[in-house]
């Protein structure tokens, strides 16, 4: 019998160096263990990822303007010479249990704000909740805001779980 996915999406959002990635690894992480097959998204808006090595292969085929997939015994990479949509990129990803995406402020995912140090309250009108550790103080929060502990996974998880778009 064939596993059904749960096909959870979430986003999480936040200035930079707010801790994003770092919940996003330790929320993929717990998730993976609890046996779930998880997938991210990171949205790269200055264009400054790096994939391969200047005068291998695959960058030389990449720098002819064509799509490219290299395949190895570990992995599978996809060069491609275009944006996708995030309906694009779910069809490559097909069965997952959580989609993790970090940034991609336009998707209507339900999303998480990190907040660490500073908070920046031009993200709450796109955010449906924030995930704050005790560098902010409770008070600075707008009343009605939904508040989880950054730093406390089980509880993020547990968001996740209810609040997740299925795609």
């Amino acid at each position: 019998m064939k596993k059904k996915f749960k096909r959870l999406a979430v986003a999480f959002t936040g200035i930079s160096n707010s801790g994003k990635t770092t919940l996003i690894i330790k929320v993929a992480q717990q998730l993976q263990n609890n046996g779930y097959k998880v997938c991210i998204v990171k949205h790269d808006p200055k264009n400054k990822a790096v994939f391969d090595t200047i005068g291998k292969d695959s960058y030389k085929f990449s720098q002819i303007g064509i799509d490219v997939i290299v395949v190895s015994p570990d992995k599978t990479t996809y060069f491609k010479k275009e944006t996708s949509t995030i309906d694009d990129i779910i069809a490559l990803f097909n069965d997952f249990d959580f989609l993790l995406v970090e940034g991609l402020k336009t998707l209507p995912l339900p999303r998480i704000c990190v907040c660490r140090n500073k908070l920046d309250k031009n993200y709450f009108e796109i955010s449906d909740t924030l995930a704050v550790d005790d560098t902010i103080p409770r008070n600075m929060i707008s009343e009605g805001m939904n508040i989880l502990d950054l730093n406390n996974t089980n509880e993020i998880i547990a968001w996740i779980e209810q609040n997740g778009k299925k795609v």
